[in-house]
């Protein structure tokens, strides 16, 4: 099985014709619509360069001095999911997904162009060792991903909608998964 998986893969033939031709123009176009959700407030807090979250839209230090720790869900002591459950908290001001926690710092991308964010993201050496297929799901059904756009409280939404952002990471997928300059 593995076998014909890998054969499938190497020789194009599971995928989509536009990916096997690769559009890179239309790649690149589709990564613009990807990076601007990445680059909010929204994803950015989690995907920090820093040894701690960032919260709001302003993206300050998280208010109760919270550190990144060994596992990336902060430390022993005061770990991430002791206040963020699996879901919002009613009145919305502890917003809650199933596996809170940061992003790996190998995953961080404050103050990185559209590119540089696009090739971090495609290195497996960096992304969790995620292929592009991988990617797309992770961005597309993870429910810490899609908490994004149900953040309760005061929190503003990503600059594109949950399905045209789903749309534009397929897009930039199905046509080759091309990186801005």
């Amino acid at each position: 099985m593995k076998i014909s998986i890998v054969l499938c893969w190497a020789l194009a033939g599971c995928l989509p014709a536009a990916w096997a031709a690769g559009d890179p123009a239309a790649s690149r176009q589709a990564f613009g619509d990807v990076a601007r959700v990445l680059q909010s407030p929204r994803c950015l807090n989690c995907h920090t360069v820093t040894d701690f979250p960032r919260q709001g839209d302003d993206r300050h230090p998280h208010q109760q001095m919270i550190k990144r720790g060994p596992a990336d869900m902060g430390h022993p002591s005061l770990m991430c999911l002791a206040c963020h459950q699996t879901a919002n908290s009613a009145d919305g001001a502890v917003p809650g997904a199933p596996n809170w926690h940061l992003a790996p710092l190998s995953m961080g991308w404050e103050g990185l162009s559209a590119g540089q964010m696009c090739r971090r993201l495609v290195d497996k050496s960096r992304n969790g060792n995620r292929d592009v297929p991988a990617l797309v799901a992770h961005m597309t059904t993870d429910p810490l991903v899609q908490w994004a756009w149900r953040p309760g409280g005061r929190r503003t939404l990503p600059p594109l909608s949950q399905n045209d952002f789903h749309d534009a990471v397929r897009r930039w997928a199905d046509t080759g998964a091309y990186c801005p300059k």
